[in-house]
């Protein structure tokens, strides 16, 4: 059954949008009459219908974005729902209810439809990648052929939930350092382009010999004046060049290569890319995805090139009768408590529990180094524009110095 987005006027004369399942427009029409209102404006957004416009997902129609966050609350809203009973359906129709999000309100209610009409809800989650990746749809796909589908809609809120809640923690440890230096380089830079050559003219009009440093200073100051926007290009085309490297192949090989191995950030970003697999491994496996689709579906989710070809290689490596531990020990991008921990669990059957035990502690030591971190960063900051400003006393206070004792 096709679904509607509507705009309709209530008796009041205020407009009001929503969204609907009907035959056909007419019987949408009529819907809306019943219901007391005016229809003003109807459209069809079925999957068909979207691809033809070429909208994008979280935009077409309405215009708002669906977070992860209001995927998280959905899914465990749902998987409440199908604990309690009441079928997938139902659920569905309760969970349109429930939900703000417009656009997310239209999906939810699409794939009610999809269901409705002899789908699988793995299938009618499918048609919308962009707002269901693949380990949520396949761990989806598992909990319909266990007959377990509430208990995994569960884990994947509470798996959903632990990735936001990181990248939120991490985000959080980085703001203050980014705004500190953000605000520190505006008002370096307006100090050296407006206030610094007022105060140096003065030293010019009189003819002054200067000293070293207050030379230096001028130099940077009137280069800043004057060429300010050549910086800003020459940004621009280093940015531009990077991201357009990075596009390519080779360049997102050595790319990835350089943060796996930059010195200061290496050990960061292995245990964060040890805490994303062993989390996304683990819920996989714990709602019954087999090992092989489980790291390949992992593969697919990692955001660097290396890690994806030993995943590659792990799974043929599997495929020939190996174990996952034997295949990642002496790996050097793989820490080695990880290895240890996947051993345990492939000796003992529970492969999953030690995955996610690996996963809690790298979430936390990342956090903590993080947290070392900025702690860091910070003094450095605070010590580097305290030197600049130093240099930039000196450098004006010098020639005021010199003019005294030739005064005296």
């Amino acid at each position: 059954m096709p679904v509607f987005e509507y705009t309709a006027l209530d008796t009041a004369g205020k407009k009001q949008k929503g969204v609907m399942d009907a035959d056909s427009v007419s019987a949408a029409r009529q819907k809306i009459r019943q219901s007391g209102k005016y229809p003003v404006e109807i459209r069809e957004t079925t999957p068909k219908a979207r691809q033809k416009k070429k909208h994008d997902f979280f935009t077409f129609q309405t215009g708002q974005r669906v977070k992860q966050q209001e995927i998280h609350v959905a899914t465990r809203q749902l998987a409440t729902l199908l604990a309690a009973g009441i079928p997938l359906v139902p659920a569905l129709s309760g969970l349109t209810e429930q939900t703000t999000n417009k656009t997310l309100k239209t999906i939810i209610t699409q794939v009610k439809e999809s269901v409705n009409e002899g789908n699988s809800l793995t299938s009618a989650l499918s048609e919308h990648p962009k707002l269901f990746s693949k380990v949520y749809v396949n761990m989806v796909r598992a909990g319909e052929a266990s007959g377990s589908l509430d208990v995994v809609l569960e884990r994947l809120a509470e798996f959903g939930e632990r990735q936001h809640a990181l990248r939120s923690r991490i985000s959080a440890a980085l703001i203050y350092p980014v705004f500190m230096a953000v605000v520190g380089t505006i008002v370096l830079f307006l100090v050296m382009t407006y206030i610094v050559p007022s105060i140096t003219k003065v030293f010019i009009d009189r003819n002054q010999i200067l000293p070293l440093p207050t030379i230096i200073l001028m130099k940077i100051s009137g280069f800043l004046q004057n060429y300010w926007w050549l910086i800003v290009i020459m940004a621009i085309l280093v940015i531009s060049g990077i991201r357009f490297s990075i596009q390519r192949p080779q360049g997102r090989r050595v790319w990835d290569k350089f943060k796996l191995t930059l010195p200061m950030f290496r050990d960061l970003n292995i245990k964060i890319a040890a805490a994303g697999i062993g989390r996304t491994l683990g819920s996989l496996l714990k709602s019954g995805v087999p090992l092989i689709t489980s790291i390949q579906i992992v593969k697919n989710s990692l955001n660097n090139v290396l890690l994806a070809d030993i995943m590659d290689e792990a799974t043929e490596e599997i495929e020939k009768g190996k174990s996952l531990s034997s295949i990642l020990h002496g790996n050097e991008y793989f820490p080695p408590m990880l290895v240890q921990m996947i051993s345990v669990g492939e000796q003992s059957g529970a492969l999953e529990k030690m995955l996610s035990k690996a996963a809690d502690s790298y979430e936390k030591e990342v956090e903590s180094k993080i947290m070392a971190m900025t702690s860091m960063i910070e003094p450095i900051m605070i010590l580097v524009m305290g030197l600049v400003v130093c240099f930039i006393v000196v450098s004006i206070l010098l020639p005021i110095f010199e003019m005294n004792q030739l005064i005296k």
